[in-house]
């Protein structure tokens, strides 16, 4: 029989949520035709692949099918692209632009000229997340936690650089001319989050934890309005990596933070059942470039890290 892979990707997205309506949400699709597709395939094969009484589960033959469904996306998606030529091209969607991603990208790749990138719009992990399981890019790069209702279910990801913050201040703040700062010197500052809060999880839990109850948020409108937002408020204090390039310094102060320093994590996440042939140079070349800058350093004495990041970087290697 021919196997028509639009059936097969409703029955894995069904499979990884367990959720006929997450599941259709996923493939940006109606819960009916969904349903209709997975009735389709069910026929086809002969079998019951769910059990829709008391919740959606597996069958036994959908506990079977799951992996070979698996395999057989994969193995699409790879004819797909060798049939285009992209053979050597890894799609990459990034996301936490103001603190410029790419640039730790670039010192990974840049032993493996071969390798083409192609960057994709991210604008946040959520999104990148649903990209990720739609099959629409090979891989992510930015700060990874974890998301509501198991939306991050199926991914899997690589911790490959933690890198410390500073505190940015205009010239005029009352702490603009200390030589470095802990983090309870801010509590009488207002933390500049620029996005809504409710997407920026590492600086909501900085704030949580070091008690730093003034907070204001905004629109995302790029790394000019974030330098002049700074430049022009001297009360508002905001965290910007401690490699990563301002556009213009004149009005502002980098201050570093210390006991304990805020680390911001990078993580590299990919879809478990589609692993781009590709992926292990690539993670390679963040490793050697990790070792070589030291980017996985991390003390807990003197170092922060909120609590998903730590267990990630104590728990058991990751896949």
């Amino acid at each position: 029989m021919d196997l028509d892979l639009s059936l097969v990707r409703a029955f894995v997205a069904t499979a990884e949520t367990l959720h006929f309506g997450l599941a259709a949400k996923r493939l940006n699709t109606s819960q009916q035709a969904l349903s209709k597709r997975i009735a389709r395939l069910e026929s086809l094969l002969a079998v019951r692949l769910f059990e829709r009484e008391g919740g959606t589960r597996l069958t036994e033959a959908g506990e079977r099918f799951e992996p070979a469904a698996r395999e057989a996306l994969a193995a699409g998606e790879r004819a797909v692209a060798a049939a285009r030529g992209r053979g050597r091209t890894v799609r990459i969607d990034v996301w936490g632009h103001l603190y410029a991603p790419m640039r730790t990208v670039a010192q990974a790749v840049e032993a493996f000229g071969a390798i083409r990138l192609e960057p994709g719009p991210a604008r946040d992990w959520p999104s990148v997340a649903d990209a990720l399981l739609r099959g629409d890019t090979d891989l992510g790069f930015g700060r990874v936690h974890p998301l509501p209702d198991g939306r991050d279910a199926g991914l899997a990801q690589r911790l490959v650089r933690l890198e410390p913050v500073d505190a940015v201040v205009s010239a005029s703040h009352p702490l603009a001319d200390a030589d470095e700062l802990r983090p309870a010197d801010l509590r009488d500052s207002t933390l500049w989050c620029p996005a809504e809060l409710t997407r920026l999880d590492f600086l909501r839990r900085f704030a949580d934890a070091f008690g730093i109850t003034r907070r204001q948020d905004g629109p995302n409108l790029g790394l000019d309005h974030l330098v002049q937002h700074i430049r022009g408020d001297a009360t508002c204090v905001t965290l910007f990596p401690a490699d990563a390039p301002l556009p213009d310094h004149a009005g502002l102060r980098s201050i570093p933070i210390t006991a304990p320093t805020p680390l911001y994590a990078w993580s590299l996440a990919w879809r478990e059942s589609h692993r781009h042939p590709l992926l292990d140079t690539l993670l390679r070349g963040f490793t050697e470039a990790g070792r070589a800058r030291r980017w996985l350093d991390y003390a807990p004495e003197r170092d922060w890290l909120p609590e998903p990041d730590r267990t990630k970087l104590a728990g058991p290697a990751q896949r």
